[in-house]
């Protein structure tokens, strides 16, 4: 593949976005179509003792009614824990107890408040310290008869999942004599996806299937919880993706589509479910809030002789994401620096509160914050500065992560080392206004998140090439710039002449959902060896057709020609118009999966991933002034230098790394997500909820790093997710660096940072986190494999 050739390319969907002519989900509606609502608990816990839906029956335009009956099955990740409606017990405010479709929206808003429910209130365990107090009651009192879908996770209680790894004598490290203990909490709170598209579904039953069209990252995902929820076998459900008005993660599991689907069946007729957005905002899988603990052993010298991290994070009601997430933290807390010894409990805790979900750089971006500040204190702790105490420790060729694997090759020193000559072009800001100045520069490490994906080439007589997959456009471009690209070059065509599909789950291989970082990776692996097949038969035929052997030729520029000056040869349309008539269609598959990096032995438990396939490092760099009469920060500057393996379109990522920086200072400085003491998110829209606007937006100074170790495909790795990675943690230690105060919690909202300045916001405590490691866990580490 020639790069150089399809670098660049532009978006083929930009101007129909530009000029509104895009038609998402939510633009889907059609004549005879019935209109959707859902009935949602007004209280967060409680026993529903009656749902009577007789009289809303009878109501003018009312087609069909499903509650809980209707749908019998379970679904989760790790355990299912999750009923589509509320059967005998109500979780948290929102929860659904009845769906209606109705001719009308208003017929079926007038259904839901004639629906006549009667809920007997329960005591509501609102925060994880009340879910985990002694004596607390139960979220899911018969957590234990779910059934278990992966082995190995400890649960209990309230206790979702419990993840943990334990390398090396971490009990002999803290009781060296050579050592400084340092300690920190954290905690921070939830935050909202707000894509501008809500969730919504169309769903139609025919010929004794499901075809639902939905905005969703995961088709495959909708597809086989759909059918799981209502009991059919998957091959019953078709899912298809039109455009995505953003997700962020949002929209990396099933949400409205069964409801969708259940009541087009009920009613014979395609049935339309939108959320409001007040729904997107109570009820929205945000990023969870989580609490943290972390001490590490160090000695004079910066050396981490031993570290161990209790984090505990709030799936809401649901298991959900946040069960797989628990893995993450042995290498989001667990990554950045080399470690003697080790050990980290992760522990996805149930409250009566709105499902948590998977949110860009999830569980990533908090812990990131939580280790970039603890190494802060390290260095204070040691009298060390922190650009050289990451200098000496980060991660490097040879060194071991906390669950053993071993990296491969020098990327975070060197990138260190970039970011050092960002930083030296502007000097530090002289607070000549009053201001608080303050800079900080920080590392980061996450991931690709592989799995498995499928790809089929078809070439066209005229030349062009028809990609299918199940991969999803939300935005990043990656099916509009990446995946073109890949293909053309492989063909020797132009990324304008490749065709991609809308996913199908009919039409296109499995694939796991576009999140994590993979589309470019996965999909694009799986895309490529499609074309390569492809390129090996047209190679093939124009062999015979030049009397050459496939060696002799190229394949670029729309042609096929013997190498050389002035080499005979044919188009690309002539030889697949010949190989057609020769051999019937011309095409290819190709497919990729996790290649299973190996970990340690024995160190983790509950885990989902041991180890990385394809690490990803990113450092930050920011300056901000904080008004000490306001509490006001305002990020002055901002720096990214981030490894992408190998850029393909520089600009494309550009855009990636200047969108994450920007939702991650929402994270970092206004999107705070409060829940009252009855369990309700008090923020409802854009109103309350203070997401970043233009005038906020810093344009961030941008280097990007190639040639880290990759198994991606040219070595490219994600771009899209990383982004966003750092910028809590950075804007955070540049807080504490401007105003000398200890920062543990974000956001970093005015009335919190005027607070901190007036020494009137108390050191955090954690009594639910015991002090001693091994106290916290359900089970000793690895007993339960």
């Amino acid at each position: 593949m020639t790069v150089d050739a399809v670098m660049e390319f532009r978006r083929r969907d930009a101007r129909d976005k530009l000029m509104g002519r895009t038609r998402y989900t939510i633009d889907r509606a059609g004549p005879g179509m019935l209109h959707a609502a859902v009935l949602r608990a007004p209280v967060a816990s409680g026993r529903l003792v009656k749902l009577d839906t007789s009289k809303a029956a009878t109501l003018p335009g009312v087609r069909a009614i499903a509650t809980a009956a209707d749908a019998p099955g379970r679904i989760g990740i790790g355990v299912a824990d999750h009923s589509l409606f509320a059967e005998d017990l109500v979780r948290y405010v929102g929860e659904p107890l009845a769906a209606v479709a109705a001719d009308t929206i208003e017929q079926a808003q007038a259904a839901l408040a004639a629906i006549e429910v009667m809920i007997e209130p329960l005591p509501a365990l609102v925060t994880m310290e009340e879910a985990l107090a002694p004596g607390a009651p139960l979220v899911h009192p018969a957590w234990q008869g779910y059934e278990v879908l992966l082995e190995g996770g400890a649960r209990a209680g309230n206790v979702a999942w419990e993840a943990t790894v334990v390398r090396g004598d971490v009990d002999a490290a803290f009781v060296r004599p050579d050592v400084t203990i340092v300690e920190s909490a954290f905690r921070v709170g939830r935050q909202n996806h707000m894509a501008f598209e809500p969730r919504a579904a169309v769903a139609r039953y025919e010929e004794g299937r499901f075809h639902i069209e939905t905005s969703t990252q995961v088709p495959w995902t909708v597809r086989n919880a759909t059918a799981r929820f209502l009991g059919v076998p998957a091959a019953q459900v078709r899912v298809t993706v039109p455009p995505v008005g953003g997700a962020f993660g949002l929209k990396f599991d099933v949400a409205i589509e069964p409801f969708a689907a259940l009541l087009a069946k009920m009613s014979g007729r395609s049935v339309r479910l939108v959320n409001s957005r007040e729904e997107e905002m109570l009820t929205c899988l945000f990023r969870e809030n989580a609490e943290i603990r972390i001490r590490s052993a160090v000695t004079r010298e910066g050396e981490i002789a031993g570290r161990e991290a209790v984090v505990l994070m709030d799936c809401g009601a649901h298991g959900g994401e946040q069960i797989f997430l628990t893995t993450m933290t042995a290498h989001t807390l667990g990554g950045n620096y080399r470690l003697g010894a080790v050990r980290l409990a992760s522990r996805a805790v149930y409250t009566n509160t709105p499902p948590n979900g998977a949110f860009r750089a999830c569980n990533g971006v908090y812990n990131t914050f939580a280790l970039e500040r603890h190494t802060d204190e390290i260095a204070a702790a040691i009298g060390m500065d922190p650009l050289e105490f990451r200098r000496a420790n980060v991660l490097g060729d040879g060194d071991l992560g906390a669950t053993g694997q071993v990296f491969e090759g020098e990327v975070l020193r060197p990138m260190l080392a970039r970011m050092e000559a960002l930083r030296v072009r502007s000097e530090p800001r002289i607070a000549e206004d009053g201001r608080l100045y303050g800079r900080a520069t920080t590392v980061g490490t996450w991931f690709v998140f592989t799995g498995p994906s499928a790809a089929t080439v078809n070439m066209n007589a005229d030349g062009s090439a028809t990609l299918v997959t199940s991969g999803v456009e939300i935005g990043s471009g990656s099916m509009m710039q990446s995946l073109p690209q890949i293909v053309a070059g492989a063909l020797g065509i132009r990324p304008e002449e490749v065709v991609v599909r809308q996913a199908d789950t009919d039409a296109s291989g499995y694939d796991v959902g576009v999140g994590g970082g993979r589309q470019t990776v996965s999909l694009g692996a799986a895309s490529l060896a499609a074309a390569q097949e492809v390129r090996g038969k047209l190679l093939a035929v124009a062999a015979q057709m030049l009397d050459a052997t496939p060696d002799d030729l190229v394949m670029q520029n729309g042609r096929i020609e013997i190498a050389g000056p002035n080499g005979a040869g044919f188009s690309i349309a002539e030889v697949t118009a010949r190989a057609q008539a020769l051999q019937g269609p011309v095409g290819g598959t190709g497919s990729s999966t996790r290649k299973g990096v190996p970990a340690m032995p024995g160190c983790v438990a509950g885990h989902f991933i041991d180890a990385l396939d394809i690490p990803v490092f990113a450092v930050h760099d920011c300056e901000v002034a904080v008004d000490p009469d306001t509490g006001h920060v305002e990020v002055l500057s901002y720096r990214v230098v981030q490894d992408v393996g190998r850029a393909l379109n520089r600009s494309a990522i550009g855009g990636q790394i200047q969108g994450g920086v920007v939702q991650g200072l929402g994270y970092a400085l206004h999107e705070e997500v409060s829940i009252d003491a009855h369990g309700r998110v008090r923020q409802s829209g854009f109103e309350t909820y203070r997401v970043p606007l233009a005038g906020d937006v810093v344009p961030v100074e941008i280097d990007l790093f190639e040639g880290a170790p990759s198994l991606g495909p040219l070595g490219v790795k994600g771009a899209g997710e990383v982004p966003i990675l750092n910028v809590g943690a950075t804007v955070a230690c540049a807080v504490a660096n401007a105003t000398g105060r200890r920062v543990q919690e974000l956001p970093l909202t005015p009335p919190r940072v005027l607070a901190l300045l007036l020494g009137r916001h108390p050191e955090l405590a954690f009594p639910h986190i015991l002090p001693a490691w091994d106290d916290n866990l359900v089970l000793p580490h690895g007993a339960g494999t």
